[in-house]
């Protein structure tokens, strides 16, 4: 549905985050009559209201009844379509779309393709590759924009200039925008599917299919999946040209060498890429730079003065003999099992925990069995809603057998305050919490700009995203 489509029709914003008001400020440039109703929390409310836009109705109670009363629901992306009141309206006809759905619904060509537009998601590393791809093609000297969930809504870009390629990363709350758009993208990189976001989508079932939409409803013209994720490598897409990284005969790693086919490229140690996994997902990016038509061998060498973002895998400095490193990012057992494996070797102390969502932390006990680090802290006890201790309760078992130090802290001054003690002047602290910051945060960048303040070091200095927007 393109903007214009919304003439005449009954229509009503659902959040008043950065993306709802992205979609606001869009819709009244090109529909500066159009009556909208705003449905958004008590504080919301009162910087919605001194818009003294006459013709924006707000209230704070978006029930089923009222939504109901609207044509189209424009909805911010962490409002999920599966809420009771959502699904009850979408029963009587309301049509629930998100600021990614108008987006593309203005930018498809004549065959309905959006040109020019990569997309990237997967559950870990999708930030990171998406602004090292951006970074690879603009240092070949094409105008790139940079945007989507790394930080900026597509509705806030510039009409002017218009890029060659618009580099758009996707969460699991945006890929089904991009489907129902009815528009295809040029081209989508997926990276890996592993349980997320289960209070959002509901089960761990439907979390991989909307994750899958882009690749399976989407049906981008050119699909680059990663041949070591089984439910990608099982995938069959018959209206895409498929392109392959992390097999012998495309890009990939050997140990820390990065090939291409048979011909060795470049070591990859030097890399300013926090992990192996993001250095293995630089053969994402170079696969599609190739899928694209570019020269990707010639553009390689330019990872090495990408700049690392911030709240992954984030080294922030050293301080009496203690480095921290800054992976709020974390949000999954999996992704603090791969932070950990970025220091094997050292002595670390993790900080784990944070909003329960019901994600299973089985495989990282297992995992701490032969790979545990100097000692865990989990965080959130006495907080409700707060999954460190279930997390414990867990390890507990294991510690005792295998010999780990385990804790339990109620916020992350006290688990910081741990983790040094048990390091004793020397090692790693690593705040990896493998969960969301709700109830405590208001997102992951304040809880890391919170830890780089514990440790002593500017959280503004830390906080900023190199490269969003055209250039």
């Amino acid at each position: 549905m393109h903007i214009s489509q919304l003439d005449g029709q009954r229509v009503a914003l659902w959040g008043w985050g950065r993306e709802g008001r992205a979609a606001y400020h869009a819709i009244r440039a090109r529909l500066p009559a159009l009556a909208l109703t705003v449905f958004c929390s008590d504080d919301e409310a009162t910087e919605a209201r001194a818009l003294g836009d006459a013709g924006l109705t707000v209230e704070t109670a978006a029930t089923a009844e009222r939504l109901a009363a609207f044509d189209v629901v424009v909805k911010s992306p962490g409002i999920s379509p599966y809420r009771a009141e959502a699904v009850a309206a979408a029963a009587q006809g309301t049509r629930f779309i998100g600021g990614t759905a108008l987006w593309f619904a203005g930018h498809a060509d004549a065959d309905g393709i959006a040109a020019h537009t990569v997309c990237v998601t997967g559950t870990k590393g999708k930030s990171t590759t998406t602004a090292l791809l951006a970074h690879l093609l603009r240092a070949g000297g094409h105008v790139t924009a940079l945007a989507g969930n790394i930080g900026l809504p597509l509705l806030e870009l510039p009409v002017q200039p218009v890029p060659e390629f618009w580099v758009i990363e996707l969460s699991s709350y945006q890929t089904g925008d991009v489907a129902v758009s009815g528009v295809r993208p040029e081209l989508a990189i997926a990276l890996n599917v592993f349980p997320e976001h289960l209070d959002w989508h509901g089960s761990h079932e439907r979390y991989v299919e909307d994750k899958l939409r882009l690749l399976t409803q989407a049906r981008p013209r050119m699909a680059v999946l990663n041949a070591n994720d089984p439910r990608l490598a099982a995938l069959v897409l018959p209206d895409s040209q498929v392109h392959w990284f992390g097999r012998a005969d495309g890009w990939h790693l050997r140990e820390d060498a990065l090939y291409r086919g048979d011909e060795f490229v470049m070591d990859t140690r030097a890399l300013p890429l926090p992990g192996r996994h993001n250095r293995g997902n630089l053969c994402a990016v170079l696969t599609a730079i190739e899928a694209l038509g570019l020269d990707a061998v010639s553009l390689a060498s330019h990872a090495a003065s990408f700049r690392p973002l911030p709240h992954r895998l984030q080294r922030l400095g050293t301080r009496d003999g203690i480095d921290y490193v800054n992976d709020s990012i974390s949000t999954t057992p999996h992704a603090s099992l791969a932070a950990l494996d970025c220091f094997a070797g050292r002595r670390v102390a993790i900080l784990i925990g944070g909003h329960d969502r019901g994600l299973p932390w089985e495989d990282f006990a297992a995992a701490m069995r032969e790979h545990a680090p100097m000692a865990v802290v989990t965080m959130g006890h006495g907080v409700p809603s707060q999954n460190g201790p279930r997390i414990h309760a867990l390890l507990a078992p294991v510690a005792a057998q295998v010999g780990f130090g385990l804790s339990e802290a109620t916020d992350l001054a006290d688990a910081m305050a741990q983790a040094r003690a048990a390091l004793g002047g020397d090692g790693v602290v690593l705040l990896s919490p493998g969960a969301p910051s709700f109830g405590v945060y208001r997102d992951y960048v304040a809880r890391g700009r919170h830890f780089a303040q514990l440790a002593g070091f500017d959280p503004d200095t830390i906080s900023g995203i190199p490269g969003l927007g055209i250039a």
